[in-house]
């Protein structure tokens, strides 16, 4: 992995949350590229240690946690393994989250007919135990790490930082997925208070807002059996200037930019949106 800029994170211990998905694997491999010491927290044990193998493979170093980010007293343990195996934590990736399947609507907009048609999930079809379980992944799983890991950086004299992983459907929601496009709201409002709340210490905290990248969690909506792109795929496309998606190493940039104090002493409470432009088309 060629990183876009230099900056040196020796001696600093990262955490990256969802560390072996699409996303978070880069996170991990590009931090681990620039110095620091990568624990790669995710469910899969295969795929973690897939990315701790490559991370060291390149001259890295990186442990692998299997760990449910929604169990507080599991990851206080896996906090205390961090610390023994690499060191207190002072970069902490809130990556772990994504939307379900069974909390999104079947069509864009409701019309009356639909509610005698059982082959349709409408608004009015959304369970509310898939919902809590949506929102909890998404903001529980990024409140909860940082209430364990970020102990370790309010007590230090040298800057810490956080960064949490919103989306673009926190600016402005997306059809079908009500229950998502919330909860990365809720993660933008989180990161704007945890900045202020943590503002008389060391900690920054800003977010990355993704646009549209390919991930194991939206690959079912953008892809047909066929290998074709959907139809929300090209209409995402068409509303998107740059006309495609997003590759997992263009977040690379802007992610080591808010990590790197030299970079961005000054910048806390920020949401960047990486989107190809996605926000700023009006659609005429």
């Amino acid at each position: 992995m060629d990183l876009p800029f230099k900056i040196n994170l020796t001696g600093k211990v990262a955490v990256v949350t969802g560390g072996s998905g699409v996303l978070g694997s880069v996170f991990s491999r590009s931090l681990a590229k620039a110095g620091a010491k990568v624990a790669v927290l995710a469910r899969s044990e295969d795929k973690i240690d897939a990315v701790v193998k490559d991370i060291k493979a390149s001259g890295g170093e990186a442990a692998g946690f299997s760990v449910d980010v929604l169990n507080k007293q599991a990851l206080e343990k896996i906090h205390e393994d961090i610390k023994h195996k690499l060191g207190p934590c002072s970069i902490l990736i809130n990556g772990a989250g994504g939307n379900n399947p069974e909390a999104t609507t079947t069509k864009e907009y409701f019309n009356t007919e639909d509610l005698n048609d059982p082959s349709l999930k409408s608004f009015f079809d959304l369970e509310s135990e898939t919902i809590n379980e949506l929102f909890n992944l998404n903001f529980l799983g990024a409140l909860l790490p940082t209430q364990v890991f970020a102990q370790d950086m309010v007590s230090k004299e040298k800057s810490s930082t956080i960064i949490n992983v919103s989306s673009m459907n926190a600016y402005t929601p997306l059809t079908k997925i009500p229950a998502y496009s919330g909860a990365k709201a809720a993660i933008s409002n989180f990161t704007q208070w945890l900045a202020v709340h943590f503002s008389k210490t060391n900690i920054r905290v800003n977010a990355l807002a993704p646009g549209f990248f390919l991930t194991e969690q939206n690959k079912n909506l953008m892809i047909n059996d066929n290998g074709e792109l959907s139809e929300r795929a090209n209409k995402i496309i068409s509303q998107t200037p740059m006309e495609r998606f997003g590759k997992p190493e263009e977040l690379i940039g802007t992610l080591l930019w808010l990590v790197d104090q030299k970079s961005s002493s000054f910048v806390n409470g920020i949401v960047v949106p990486v989107d190809g432009g996605f926000s700023s088309y009006s659609g005429v």
